[in-house]
């Protein structure tokens, strides 16, 4: 899927990638609240590189590194809590930085 230049894979494409049925993706979508795939007009799920992103990531954390889905929607919630810190301290950051070269400019 990687060099497939799709913008938008079916729940089918989705569930042979990761060697898992349908039902379990329509599964993960209730137990996991940032995993929202679109639907188009006809009602049918489409996934976004984004979302199968996102969804290698909660399967490799409930698969292979033993987290319950609990403990894997609490470590995502906490992560992209961090994420959101950091980009507050680089944007923060980036105005100090321009702040300084115009001070120095200024000499």
């Amino acid at each position: 899927m990687e060099g497939g230049g799709k913008l938008y894979y079916g729940i089918k494409e989705v569930a042979e990638l990761f060697g898992i049925n349908a039902s379990k993706l329509r599964f993960y979508e209730k137990e996991f609240p940032t995993l929202q795939p679109k639907k188009n007009r006809s009602g049918d799920r489409v996934y976004t590189p984004a979302d199968i992103e996102h969804l290698r990531e909660i399967l490799d954390l409930t698969q292979n590194k033993g987290y319950t889905l609990p403990g894997a929607r609490e470590y995502l919630k906490t992560r992209d809590a961090a994420r959101r810190e950091n980009a507050r301290y680089i944007a923060k950051l980036k105005q100090i930085k321009t702040f300084l070269e115009q001070i120095r400019d200024g000499l």
